[in-house]
C-alpha cells in the first residue's frame, strides 16, 4: 500500500467516504426507519409501514417524495467528512508509527482511530438520524423531532440541552464505529493482501481494492449492526428538560431493553438495508481511498 502523509490520508479518506455517502444515503434512510419501527414493542403488536427493502424504499418515496430518500444528506456528508477524516488520519499515524506491523496492530489501530472519529462526528450523526426519522404522521416511526435543517437542528439542541446535548448518544456511537472501523480497516488490508497473493488479478488493478472491500463489508455488517440499532435508538429518543433520554439510560440499558421487549433478533433490525448500505459504502469508500492513495503516492 502506497505511503502518503497522514494529512493527505485525512483529505483522501474524508473525500472518498463523502463520495460514497451520496450513493448510499437512501439506504441509510430506509435502515433508520426500519431500526426505529416497533421500538420497545413486542413483535406482532405494532403496525409496520416499512416491510423489507424494496417496499420500504417505495414507502419513503410515496410519503416524502423522491428527494425524501436523500433526507439528512447534508448532515451525513458532514459526519462522513469529520468522522472519516479523523479516522483515516489517526490510522495513518498509527501505521507510520509501526503499530500495524505488530500482531493485532491493525485491529487496535482501526478501533482507536474509529473511536476518535466517532466522538468528533457525533453531533452530525445525531442530527442525521433525527432528520432521517422525520416523516408524515401516517408513516412515522420513533420520536419525531421536527427539525427544519442541519443548522436549525444544531441550534435547537444547543439552546435546549447545551453543549453536552450535541454529544448525547455518543456512548453508543463510539463502540459502533470502533468495532466497524477495526473490522473494516483490518479486514480490508488483509483481504487485499490475500487477493494479491493469489494473483487472480493484476497487482495494481482497482479490482484488487474492490475485492478487498467486498470481503471487508461482510465483516463490518456482521459486527456493527447490533451497535448500529442501539446507536440509532439512543440518538433519536426524546429527552426531558435536563437533556436526559426518556427511553434509554445508555448503551447497556438500550441493549437490555431491546433484548427483553423486542427479542434478540431486534438487534439485527434493518439488516438487509444495513448490508446494502454498509456493503456498497465500505466497498466504494475503500476503493476510492485506495485509488486516491495510489495517485497521491505517484505524485510525490
Amino acid at each position: 500500500m502506497e505511503t502518503v502523509p497522514p494529512a493527505v490520508d485525512l483529505v483522501l479518506g474524508a473525500s472518498a467516504c463523502c463520495l460514497a455517502c451520496v450513493f448510499t444515503n437512501p439506504l441509510e434512510v430506509v435502515k433508520t426507519r426500519l431500526q426505529l419501527q416497533g421500538e420497545l414493542q413486542a413483535p406482532g403488536t405494532y403496525p409496520r409501514p416499512y416491510r423489507g427493502f424494496v417496499s420500504s424504499v417505495a414507502a419513503v418515496a410515496r410519503a416524502d417524495g423522491l428527494w425524501g430518500l436523500q433526507k439528512g444528506l447534508a448532515a451525513g456528508l458532514l459526519y462522513q467528512g469529520l468522522m472519516n477524516g479523523v479516522r483515516f488520519y489517526c490510522y495513518s499515524l498509527a501505521c507510520q508509527a509501526g503499530l500495524a506491523q505488530q500482531p493485532g496492530g491493525t485491529v487496535v489501530a482501526g478501533a482507536m482511530a474509529g473511536a476518535l472519529g466517532a466522538f468528533v462526528g457525533s453531533p452530525a450523526y445525531l442530527v442525521k438520524t433525527q432528520l432521517q426519522a422525520q416523516t408524515v404522521a401516517a408513516m412515522a416511526v420513533g420520536h419525531q423531532h421536527h427539525h427544519q435543517s442541519v443548522l436549525g437542528a444544531l441550534r435547537t439542541i444547543w439552546q435546549q440541552q447545551g453543549l453536552a446535548g450535541l454529544w448525547r448518544g455518543v456512548g453508543g456511537a463510539v463502540p459502533r464505529v470502533m468495532v466497524g472501523s477495526a473490522a473494516q480497516l483490518a479486514t480490508f488490508a488483509s483481504a487485499k493482501t490475500w487477493v494479491q497473493e493469489r494473483q487472480w488479478l493484476p497487482e495494481d488493478s482497482w479490482l484488487v481494492a474492490l475485492a478487498g472491500g467486498m470481503i471487508s463489508s461482510v465483516a463490518v455488517v456482521a459486527v456493527m449492526t447490533p451497535f448500529d440499532v442501539v446507536s440509532t435508538r439512543l440518538y433519536n429518543q426524546p429527552v426531558d428538560g435536563a437533556g436526559r433520554g426518556q427511553l434509554y439510560g445508555g448503551l447497556a440499558d438500550c441493549l437490555v431493553k431491546i433484548w427483553r421487549q423486542e427479542g434478540p433478533l431486534a438487534l439485527y433490525k434493518g439488516l438487509g438495508p444495513a448490508y446494502l448500505r454498509l456493503g456498497p459504502h465500505t466497498i466504494l469508500s475503500m476503493l476510492f481511498w485506495d485509488e486516491l492513495r495510489k495517485l497521491a503516492g505517484r505524485a510525490q
